[in-house]
């Protein structure tokens, strides 16, 4: 049963197919850490075109896995998309990096990748 993520809403995009489900794992597994690292680097560097364009393109997966961080992956994404160089959010960023990285872990181990 995994800790760090949810199948739900995969299974049922799936309509239950295991290999679909497999493969949307795969798909996650190449593209959020690769994005999540993007944000790694934009956020501190204060680019905030970068900074959205990657929030942007994980939000659907994000949300697909249910991590559980899509409000602040928002905040992230919007602080790139408002040039909000007043605000601080470098804890958002954490929370988000922190979950991917658990799901990524767990997923990899659950589905042998």
């Amino acid at each position: 049963m995994p800790q760090h993520y949810k199948l739900d809403r995969v299974r049922e995009m799936a309509d239950n197919d295991e290999d679909f489900v497999a493969a949307l794992a795969a798909a996650f597994i190449e593209e959020v850490p690769e994005d999540a690292e993007r944000l790694r680097k934009s956020v501190p560097e204060g680019d905030f075109y970068e900074t959205y364009q990657a929030a942007h393109k994980m939000k659907p997966t994000i949300d697909l896995f249910e991590l559980g961080v899509l409000d602040k992956l928002i905040e992230v994404q919007d602080w790139g998309k408002f040039e909000q160089s007043d605000n601080n959010i470098e804890a958002q960023l954490q929370i988000v990096l922190s979950a991917v990285e658990s799901a990524t872990n767990e997923i990899k181990a659950d589905f042998g990748l």
